[in-house]
């Protein structure tokens, strides 16, 4: 019987990873993992009107800067933390 279980879970992981990237790119997501977290963080709509997909455009003026599109930016970011510390220390411990 452990062997059945064992060749269905092994048959089932690799359809499993498929689907959740399906998923995860008609959505607009785009997934990261380490230790110390997982994060969901959306992404640009190809065929958003206002921006074609770039994520935003520049507004003029002396100092440009970039002006982020509604179709990623108003968009939450999922984030699950599984350890506690940073992922990035800011100074090397030596």
């Amino acid at each position: 019987m452990r062997a059945r279980t064992a060749v269905l879970v092994a048959a089932a992981v690799p359809v499993t990873v498929a689907a959740a990237a399906a998923i995860l790119k008609a959505g607009h997501w785009q997934l990261h993992a380490d230790r110390y977290r997982i994060e969901l963080q959306p992404r640009p709509r190809r065929s958003c009107t206002d921006c074609r997909g770039a994520g935003g455009w520049w507004t003029g003026g002396a100092f440009p800067e970039m002006e982020a599109c509604g179709c990623w930016a108003t968009r939450r970011e999922l984030r699950i933390r599984l350890r506690h510390g940073a992922a990035w220390p800011d100074e090397p411990p030596f």
